[in-house]
């Protein structure tokens, strides 16, 4: 059966506890501000970016892992697991997943690269489903089709204070059909295919908590749920979010993430979300 290691990005936005429990190995992108690098959850924690985009007279940039940033990650594991699984931001919105591919051929120990088809906690909950697996002795195959499931099944929305973001970072994908006058509309938005697409435009920032649970009722009404709450730097919001979806619907599990500072620099502060399955 060997012995499989686990790899993602610093897009999943898995806590570092975590992370540690179930040695999930982590390759960060790189966020600039003018001339200063940061590598995402090394040398910057999602506070003090979100601290720093309010200061910064500088917009960020993100850059993702090099090839061979991932080969020497693949080599280090080499020493202990005969096989490697490693999960990635969607291929639509970053060169991340390309580095890996690229990266495999580098190294001798075999290598899996998943595509999630998606970013945040998306990414996140399929890693972390996979890491349990692995840790259980599960074989590849299985692993490989629950990381399938889990792609599947997935679901994302979030709300962002506005467009812009998404726009000056290259990163809007179908939401640009909703660029124009927003004045206090709040955008909808969702990842389908790997693309950021739009799905409703909320009038007034009040109705948002409304409209997401608008979102999971139909879910919610077909079983047990797991699911995280997603911030951008607006703690106090999403812990009355938290309240008013575990009064209204059945979650086995309910957590609160914050988007780090790659996904945060295409939504920018303020975006609010739930991703379950």
């Amino acid at each position: 059966m060997g012995n499989i290691s686990i790899v993602t990005d610093s897009t999943a936005d898995i806590t570092p506890e975590l992370l540690e429990k179930y040695n999930i190995a982590v390759v960060p992108l790189k966020i600039f501000f003018g001339d200063e690098e940061y590598r995402e959850g090394v040398d910057l924690t999602p506070d003090q970016f979100y601290d720093k985009l309010k200061s910064s007279p500088h917009h960020p940039r993100t850059s993702q892992p090099s090839p061979a940033e991932f080969a020497a990650c693949y080599e280090k594991l080499s020493k202990k697991a005969d096989h490697i699984i490693s999960i990635h931001l969607s291929s639509k919105l970053s060169g991340t997943y390309q580095s890996a591919v690229l990266a495999k051929d580098m190294v001798k120990v075999p290598v899996d690269v998943i595509d999630s088809k998606g970013a945040s906690m998306m990414i996140g909950f399929t890693v972390l489903e996979a890491a349990r697996a692995a840790k259980e002795g599960m074989d590849r195959q299985s692993i490989l089709s629950l990381i399938d499931e889990m792609i599947k099944k997935l679901k994302a929305f979030f709300v962002v204070d506005t467009l812009d973001y998404l726009q000056k970072g290259g990163r809007i994908g179908r939401a640009s059909a909703f660029l124009g006058n927003l004045l206090n509309i709040k955008p909808m938005l969702t990842i389908q295919d790997g693309l950021v697409t739009p799905v409703e435009k909320i009038r007034g920032k009040a109705r948002t908590l409304d409209k997401l649970l608008e979102k999971v009722a139909m879910d919610a009404s077909k079983g047990t749920l797991r699911g995280t709450l997603v911030h951008a730097g607006c703690k106090d919001e999403v812990e009355r979010y938290r309240e008013a979806f575990e009064k209204h619907y059945n979650f086995k599990e309910l957590t609160i993430s914050t988007i780090g500072a790659v996904i945060g620099t295409y939504t920018g502060p303020g975006a609010i979300g739930i991703i379950y399955y």
